[in-house]
């Protein structure tokens, strides 16, 4: 028989508020979410690209793709995220991570893949670091170029 009392239950005030956060930097990052196969990459460092793909687009939503690209890493080892754009909500969330499909709002502990209970959460939240850090290169570069 299984405690009830210990399992996860997301907090979902403090998650929207993530998405939001991420819709925002997004649109910032691609503002043009409507054509389909727009790939747009930028450098960190000698080596270091990130990539934002639209894989596809609606009326009400866009599935991106958000890549590391680091010359010698082996993809597997490569951040990757899919991730929906919801345009009606203004909410972006994450589908999968790091070639996880279908991440589940919680999940048991312990369990066979070894998922924290709060691993949707805690991937929504690295979106969020990750896509700060590139928005402050992004605006370091357009800075020295203007």
């Amino acid at each position: 028989m299984t405690n009830r009392s210990n399992k996860y239950v997301p907090h979902l005030p403090s998650i929207l508020a993530v998405c939001e956060a991420n819709y925002a930097r997004l649109l910032r990052i691609l503002p043009d979410c409507d054509t389909v196969t727009l790939s747009y990459s930028f450098e960190i460092t000698e080596g270091l690209f990130y990539r934002v793909k639209i894989l596809d687009s609606s009326r009400y939503t866009s599935t991106v793709e958000l890549a590391q690209l680091t010359a010698g890493v082996p993809d597997y080892l490569r951040p990757v995220m899919k991730v929906r754009l919801y345009h009606d909500a203004d909410v972006a969330e994450v589908l999968s991570a790091q070639h996880i499909g279908s991440l589940k709002p919680s999940y048991a502990y312990p369990n066979t893949n070894m998922h924290q209970p709060n691993e949707k959460e805690m991937t929504n939240r690295f979106l969020a670091e990750w896509l700060a850090f590139c928005l402050r290169h992004l605006e370091t570069t357009r800075s020295s170029v203007d």
